[in-house]
């Protein structure tokens, strides 16, 4: 029996085939760093590196006169010693505005913060194994982060989204009405998951249905790096599933596309693309002034889970972050009520009344 392929490993796949056609356009040498670090990351990680270190040596060849009527093949790895820090803090500067053929590129301070990270990481590989005598990446500062307030839905606005997904049927007609019923099922479903277990988007379009597991009314999905977890789903989020899989079943899927969860309106694995596009639609009518993504469903589960309990350790376990401090990054901040009642929690001295 020939052996399935998932969704991630196939993903997995067109990833390295895409980096080794990236590599190309490459300084030669760059291939050892890659290899290098093909055991600690992602083929995703892997690939945005490459992009970013390929605008790094297009910015040599476009901005700094040591270079000119060179080629990106031309570049020996002694190139990294001949650029200083000030060199690097120039493009740094680039980053924030630069030309890519036609277009204007920007970066915000996480662009720039990838994009230094890339490098630096670059450097290091060539400076730790003595091909290069210098590092002037670790002379230049990265770009401090300033953190945004989360953006969420409110409890009673998770209420009218999914009301309207339900019913918003009832205002249209014609060819909309008959696109609505098809895509009912499926997009509550969809709505529903995302909600009630807090999972990444590209977690919910990776879900096979043999990864739903009604027993014990879990989902198996695969998280970033790659590890495998079991989230658990309340009764809404089985309730919303089953009546999808009723829907699904008298769906035929286009050949390749048999085992995924869920399906786009031409029976294939439905794209991330497609899921964020839907979660847009949907919560528009809900609400003009926050901008609601699939992340953003991801933010008011984790919210409403650390509201509830008030564990930051479970809400970092079941939103799959890897490192703690990222989740209080992002959810401590809300606990300002709970510091509160620190300030009356602790008496120093008795009432001696």
């Amino acid at each position: 029996m020939e052996k399935r392929v998932t969704y991630h490993q196939q993903t997995d796949i067109d990833n390295t085939l895409k980096l080794r056609e990236v590599l190309k356009t490459l300084p030669p040498f760059s291939r050892d760093y890659f290899r290098a670090i093909d055991a600690t990351t992602t083929t995703k990680t892997r690939i945005s590196y490459a992009y970013d270190i390929r605008i790094f040596f297009q910015f040599l060849l476009d901005e700094n006169p040591a270079f000119e009527g060179k080629t990106m093949r031309d570049f020996q790895v002694d190139v990294l010693d001949q650029v200083k820090a000030v060199d690097l803090e120039e493009y740094e500067e680039y980053l924030k505005v630069y030309h890519s053929g036609d277009k204007i590129e920007t970066n915000g301070e996480r662009g720039l913060k990838r994009k230094i990270s890339a490098l630096r990481s670059f450097y290091a590989y060539y400076y730790k194994h003595e091909m290069i005598q210098t590092n002037p990446s670790v002379l230049i500062d990265v770009p401090k982060i300033h953190q945004k307030s989360i953006i969420r839905l409110d409890a009673d606005e998770v209420v009218q989204l999914l009301d309207y997904i339900e019913h918003c049927g009832d205002t249209l007609t014609g060819q909309k009405r008959v696109y609505y019923e098809k895509t009912k099922e499926r997009d509550l479903a969809l709505v529903t998951l995302l909600l009630g277990t807090g999972i990444r988007v590209s977690e919910c379009v990776g879900l096979d249905v043999e990864d739903v597991d009604f027993k014990n009314n879990g989902i198996k999905v695969t998280r970033k790096g790659g590890n495998e977890m079991v989230v658990y789903f309340g009764e809404e989020v089985e309730k919303a599933l089953r009546n999808y899989l009723e829907v699904r079943k008298n769906i035929t899927p286009v050949a390749g596309h048999e085992h995924a969860l869920f399906y786009s309106t031409q029976r294939k694995r439905i794209g991330v693309q497609a899921v964020e596009n839907l979660v847009k639609k949907y919560a528009r009518q809900i609400t003009g002034t926050k901008k609601i993504t699939p992340h953003k469903l991801r933010s008011t589960y984790g919210t409403a889970l650390y509201q509830e309990t008030g564990d930051i350790y479970l809400v970092a376990d079941v939103l799959g972050h890897r490192d703690v401090n990222t989740t209080k990054k992002h959810y401590a901040a809300l606990d300002d009520a709970r510091r509160r009642q620190a300030a009356t929690a602790v008496r120093l001295r008795e009432d001696t009344d």
